[in-house]
């Protein structure tokens, strides 16, 4: 069967924007060299494209800079403003764990160290052996950046922070934070202001 020469101009725009979004995507995820522990490239066939990292229309009555974390999607999103954001696949937190409404980035960090909750060490010996904190690096659960979120000046003990578990992306696991692949938490912690709002919204 041979395809008209009409019919391959006709259509070349949409093979155009699928190599487009394939190129974006790998330059999403590529090698990262420039970290105090390097992030190797995602391979972008284990990542759902509807969990890849792109800029998409969102209507929202939230400024620019807000973060709005949907917990029943399974998405965060950046607000550009008019009309757009940067949205990101997340893993969020079991059912019972996990933070609703308004919070704020009270501090952020790169590579950070973690110490699990006292709530965690109680419910779960594994994680009253690390009461001491566990130094940041790649095998540290919060990944390569986290950003701590606050109420009324106190730590809400909730992070949206990067993972070593990049399977758990789209899940409902963790223990009530807002997980990022390791390249997308980089991406939003350089958007991201000291202050700045986040909604954490529930079903």
């Amino acid at each position: 069967m041979s395809i008209s020469r009409r019919g391959f101009l006709a259509g070349l725009p949409l093979l155009m924007a699928g190599c487009a979004s394939t190129v974006s995507d790998q330059a999403n995820y590529a090698t990262v060299s420039n970290e105090e522990f390097p992030l190797k490239a995602v391979p972008i066939e284990k990542i759902k494209p509807e969990l890849r990292r792109q800029e998409v229309a969102y209507v929202t009555p939230h400024a620019p800079g807000t973060v709005v974390v949907d917990t029943p999607a399974r998405r965060a999103y950046f607000v550009l403003g008019n009309g757009r954001a940067i949205r990101y696949g997340v893993g969020v937190g079991r059912a019972g764990l996990a933070l609703s409404g308004n919070a704020y980035v009270g501090r952020k960090a790169e590579w950070p160290s973690w110490t699990p909750t006292p709530n965690m060490q109680r419910r779960e010996e594994r994680y009253r052996k690390l009461a001491g904190g566990m130094p940041g690096g790649p095998n540290n659960p919060l990944g390569a950046r986290a950003m701590y979120l606050y109420r009324n000046g106190n730590d809400t003990m909730f992070r949206l922070h990067g993972t070593n578990q990049p399977e758990s992306i789209g899940l409902a696991m963790s223990s009530g934070c807002i997980r990022f692949m390791n390249h997308d938490i980089i991406d939003l912690y350089n958007r991201v202001q000291v202050g700045a709002k986040v909604v954490v919204l529930q079903a």
